[in-house]
Formats: structure tokens, sequence, C-alpha cells
């Protein structure tokens, strides 16, 4: 029986671009370059990986998201994904983690997967509890925060490493995995990939489909708001202290006049 391994990635707005807030205090995605969110790719890459050492395996990438959406998709299938699956409603603008977590797992029983694959965060929000929230949703195990994932007998394996040890964790399938930037350089598409990219299979759902209400997402379904949002101020010249015998005196009386948190 072949491994169906189910990938979730977001597009999300370019880091180098000017990022700023919509009028609703949502994150302005119109306005900006979107691309697929850098440690996403490594979830792609780890799901490749299992797929290139696995008897038969069928790679699915799954993103909730506006039309431009597709665009991250596309650079999944690129890398050797085998099919996609993009969730878009105009319901949909607002979701927090909690709504889309929702989506998500709704998408992921309706495809069928025995592996789902997460990055340990996305880009723009850096919430990195979307695994744990789909675990949760999905009614299976969580090994997350993988520097290294393989799959063998019907179990997931992998390290975890911490800042003085380092685990191996061990889950029977189905299970979600989430993996670090530490878990290996995802590949770059080539020609002859981008080019099959194009004659994949993308199926496109909306929340009917997925018997989703609106009111369970959007901004009014969130469990989470913006309340007020500022620009951050412009960078001012630092203070330099010339240390002629009073550099220590000086410090000490900059810092004890700052407020930290």
């Amino acid at each position: 029986m072949s491994l169906r391994i189910v990938v979730c990635v977001k597009y999300v707005p370019d880091a180098t671009g000017d990022r700023h807030f919509a009028e609703d205090l949502t994150v302005d995605r119109d306005d900006v370059d979107g691309l697929l969110s850098e440690l996403d790719e490594y979830a792609v890459e780890q799901a490749l990986q299992i797929k290139e050492a696995a008897d038969d395996a069928e790679i699915t990438v799954l993103t909730v998201g506006p039309e431009d959406a597709n665009d991250a998709l596309r650079k999944a299938l690129s890398m050797g994904a085998d099919k996609a699956v993009h969730v878009e409603d105009d319901d949909l603008h607002g979701t927090d983690a909690l709504g889309t977590s929702l989506v998500l797992a709704k998408a992921i029983e309706k495809t069928g997967y025995d592996l789902v694959v997460c990055g340990m965060a996305s880009t723009d929000g850096t919430m990195g509890v979307l695994p744990a929230l789909l675990a949760e949703r999905l009614n299976i195990p969580q090994v997350t925060q993988l520097s290294e994932v393989s799959v063998a007998d019907g179990k997931v394996t992998g390290r975890r490493d911490g800042d003085t040890a380092s685990e191996q964790l061990e889950a029977a399938l189905p299970a979600v995995v989430s993996v670090t930037d530490q878990s290996g350089e995802a590949r770059y598409p080539s020609f002859k990939g981008i080019m099959a990219a194009k004659k994949k299979p993308v199926e496109s759902l909306d929340l009917e489909d997925l018997e989703i209400e609106a009111d369970e997402v959007g901004l009014e379904g969130a469990w989470t708001k913006v309340e007020d949002a500022a620009e951050r101020p412009a960078r001012t010249a630092g203070t330099i202290v010339k240390d002629e015998g009073e550099g220590g005196k000086q410090l000490a009386e900059f810092l004890a006049g700052q407020k930290f948190i």
C-alpha cells in the first residue's frame, strides 16, 4: 500500500518586501510579493527524502490561502511533489491558527494520509503551534521539531536537538511531524521539475467542500485578534561612549535610565 504523505505549506509575504497591516489589521497580502515559506521548503524536502527511501509513496502538498497561494504549490510540485490541494474561500480572510488548523485537518482527512509533514513555523506568523493543533484535531501522535526524520515498518522516527541534548523519538503512523531548518538543505527545482509541475493536478476546495461553516473561520471566528498596530519607529543614532576612564560609569547610568520588559 502506498505511503500517503501530506505536506502543509504556506504562501507568505516576502520578508525582503515592504510588509505592513491592512486596514482591518490583518497582514496585507495584496500589496507585497509572496512566496512559499522558506521553513516549509524543509518540510517538502524531508517528504521527498522519505518518498525516495520508500518502496511506494505519494506526496500531496496542501495550502490554505488566496488565489496567489497557488504559486507556493507550484514551487513544491516543481521540487518533486506529486499533486496539490488548494483551499480557497473568501470567508477564510483573517483566519487565525486555530481556524487554519480546522481547515487543514478537514482537507487532510478528505485527501487521505499516513504522514503529515509541516515546517517548524511560518515565516510570517512564526507561531509554531500548527503541527500540535493538527495532531489534536486528527487525534493522532505528533513528533515535532525534528532535525532528522525517517519512516519504516509503520513508524516515524526522528531526532530532536535541544540546547544540551538530543532525543530520539518514535510514533506509530498515522502521525504529524514538523521539521526544523537544521533537517537538510531544500533542493532547487530543476528545469525538468518546473515543466513537469505544470501538468501535475491541483485540486481546489472551499468551505462547503469541507463542510465548515463560515462563522467557524475568518475574522469573526478567530480566537485571537489584533487590537492595534503601529509602524516601527525609525532607527535613531546611537550614543557613543568614549572610554577615558569613565566609560563603565556612563554605561551604567545609561542602562539605569532604560525600561526593560
